[in-house]
């Protein structure tokens, strides 16, 4: 399973009947990615594709039993450990941290990338 397929179902999750465009706004990505995305979900049936019954031109996207079983046995993805990692921290230890990311970019050549939690 890869991550991108891990991260629909758990938007899956998060928003049950989703529609293409729905998912492709929740995983800031394009629908075309995201479609391909899921037909692999569906072929794998960890994911079903069913018109919706409030509008016929829309189909929905849902998570089957099979698909939040391969949730429950996956790891925690990468990011979400970084953050819960980051929310332990304490906020003097996160100012510097984001200081010598910001350095590290700097001497990368990324001069205006934007950091982490940073408004």
């Amino acid at each position: 399973m890869s991550a991108a397929g891990l991260f629909v179902l758990e938007q899956l999750v998060a928003m049950p009947a989703a529609s293409i465009g729905h998912l492709a706004e929740r995983t800031l990505t394009d629908r075309s990615s995201v479609s391909v995305i899921v037909d692999r979900l569906v072929a794998e049936r960890l994911a079903t594709r069913v018109q919706s019954s409030g509008d016929r031109r829309r189909a929905e996207v849902r998570i089957t039993k099979a698909g939040r079983a391969v949730l429950e046995r996956a790891p925690t993805p990468p990011g979400e450990m970084l953050l819960a990692a980051l929310r332990r921290m304490s906020a003097s230890d996160v100012r510097r941290l984001g200081g010598l990311l910001r350095t590290l970019n700097r001497k990368l050549g990324f001069e205006d990338a934007p950091m982490l939690f940073e408004d």
